[in-house]
């Protein structure tokens, strides 16, 4: 769509810039108006610029399982709606996963950026709505068999058309939800996030003119291409594998094998999941977008940061994905959890994979789990339907030149985590309990980053809960001698009881990961455990002087830093 011509240096790199913080300032207006925690407080959405052909020609720092998903998305829009029944104040919704999406709760909106009657850009947002149907509060259908049973599939429509609301749309989507009020608010600020990039960038085209804004875009995304070729240019050419696990689907009590070919030729690379698994019954599914994404997600985690992340650093990254498979899943498949737990996996997948070649670009597994809890109810006070999604925060890594990061999101996420008062404000739960968990970074030279844990007891309210997580019982590997990293769990207590269970022994669930529809009474308790990284490198390398500072702030254990860590002297206090 742009052609291809020169342009200077610098103008292309105030354009490049000039769209990055227009993607923020889109990005702080979703977070403003927004009505949901998840938006508000987790900033699991993302914003993007993409030409009228799909490619992505700029995104902010929010999201990174979004952004692979761009150019498919657009292309996909574009395939049903044509570029020529656009017009300005046209905005288009569409969650469908087999069309192009990522999963279900995951909106994306297109608005289209005219300047003097020609189409230039296309501005838009992704993100993840709490509620969106089916048969659990919350969309996470940890047993879901179908896509049906996920929520409602919305193909490309449009919600505004010519500036003014598709009333008709509007009522379907909001007659089909347990919470209207929440997902209007939160529907609304996806809009009005692309009305802010929709009119900064046609401020920019106007201030710049349209051939200039054309001109530097074709060259900055030929850029990006040059700097990516270079980049895996400087890899060892060779074929690199690499295999992960989901520990079971939520419906079968078997793990499901993610493999992962990396073929390095030169300056291209092609990533292969030839081998992984067939298809899952339940909801671990990946779409070829997810699949996609992920590719992109691993390569552009051991690349140079500074690289504009655009279409153009995609373009050396080809990606083969055997439909039927558990990384290219078949309609009517489930596949909610494929995006949050399943692209985590692939990512760190590739990563292990190229750890050979690149020692000091790699790092060990992360946690690669959101522990996503969803629930719902209704508030005691005012009668309406409240429908929550917390995620909760693992340990990263350890890389041959540091530990691994504490308490962070997920390689996927880039979230927050709800603050407990706000938590607390929103919800009918009393926070008991929220710390990093003790020995649960992997043993290393460099230790895996520390997992949390998270208790909390339910109010006035009955909560009916579903999860979708893992590494229950597969741990985050190491790398280099390396430790596996501390493994998740979730437990209930009845308020009668006084010993915990897990849910699949409390709930005769099959999986203790991912379930669903699970009722917590008035008085239970819920307790969270997230994964621990993995640990890089003989632990009894690790400096004593590290092992005794991570004794006295309490990251491991007396008995860890004396039988694993070889540390001598140790009192019976400590």
């Amino acid at each position: 769509m742009y052609q291809q011509s020169e342009a200077d240096m610098v103008s292309m790199s105030i354009m490049d810039s000039t769209m990055t913080s227009i993607c923020r300032e889109m990005g702080i207006t979703l977070m403003k108006t927004s009505y949901s925690t998840i938006f508000n407080e987790a900033l699991d959405f993302t914003c993007a610029l993409a030409s009228p052909n799909g490619e992505m020609i700029a995104q902010a720092e929010f999201c990174p399982s979004m952004i692979g998903g761009v150019p498919l998305l657009v292309r996909s829009c574009v395939l049903e709606i044509p570029l020529e029944e656009w017009e300005p104040g046209d905005v288009v919704v569409h969650n469908d996963p087999y069309r192009g999406g990522l999963h279900s709760p995951e909106h994306t909106v297109i608005q289209p950026v005219f300047v003097d009657g020609e189409l230039m850009a296309f501005s838009m947002t992704i993100g993840h709505l709490v509620e969106i149907g089916g048969m659990v509060p919350g969309a996470f259908a940890g047993e879901a068999t179908e896509i049906f049973q996920e929520g409602l599939r919305v193909p490309p429509v449009f919600i505004k058309k010519r500036g003014k609301d598709v009333d008709e749309v509007w009522k379907l989507l909001l007659a089909n939800v347990r919470t209207p009020r929440f997902n209007y608010g939160d529907l609304r600020a996806l809009i009005a996030g692309t009305d802010v990039g929709e009119r900064q960038v046609e401020r920019m085209i106007t201030k710049y003119g349209k051939d200039t804004f054309k001109q530097n875009i074709s060259a900055l995304l030929d850029y990006s291409e040059q700097r990516m070729r270079a980049e895996i240019n400087s890899i060892p050419n060779g074929k690199y594998t690499f295999e992960d696990t989901v520990e079971d689907d939520g419906i079968e009590d078997k793990s499901y094998t993610i493999k992962v070919s990396v073929f390095v030729q030169d300056d291209e690379i092609v990533v292969d999941y030839n081998g992984t698994s067939p298809q899952a019954r339940g909801p671990i599914n990946a779409t070829l977008g997810v699949s996609y994404s992920a590719a992109y997600n691993g390569i552009l985690q051991v690349t140079d940061e500074t690289i504009p992340t655009n279409s153009g650093c995609f373009r050396p990254i080809r990606v083969v994905s055997p439909p039927g498979s558990l990384l290219n899943v078949d309609y009517p498949a489930p596949e909610v959890g494929g995006n949050t737990e399943t692209h985590c996996k692939i990512a760190g997948a590739i990563i292990g994979a190229l750890s050979p070649a690149i020692p000091d670009q790699t790092m060990a597994a992360e946690g690669a789990s959101h522990t996503n809890f969803v629930f719902g109810g209704t508030d005691q006070e005012s009668g309406e339907a409240f429908v929550c999604y917390a995620i909760e925060l693992g340990g990263w890594g350890g890389r041959n030149f540091a530990d691994g990061n504490d308490a962070t999101d997920s390689i996927n996420g880039n979230c927050r985590v709800t603050p407990v008062e706000v938590f607390e404000t929103r919800y009918p739960f009393l926070c008991e309990n929220y710390s990093l968990v003790t020995d649960s970074g992997g043993a290393g030279r460099h230790r895996g980053g520390l997992s949390t844990q998270r208790t909390l007891k339910t109010l006035d309210t009955p909560i009916t809960g579903s999860q979708m997580s893992d590494r229950h019982y597969t741990h985050a590997w190491g790398l280099n001698g390396g430790h596996g990293g501390g493994l998740a769990g979730t437990w209930h207590m009845a308020a009668n009881a006084n010993k915990w269970a897990t849910i699949a022994d409390a709930f005769g669930k099959i999986s203790p990961s991912k379930w669903s529809n699970v009722t917590i009474a008035p008085g239970d308790r819920v307790r969270f455990q997230t994964p621990g990284g993995g640990g890089w490198g003989n632990p009894n390398e690790r400096p004593k002087e590290l092992v005794k500072n991570d004794l006295e702030e309490g990251y491991i254990s007396s008995q860890q830093a004396h039988e694993v860590y070889g540390l001598d002297g140790i009192s019976e206090n400590n």
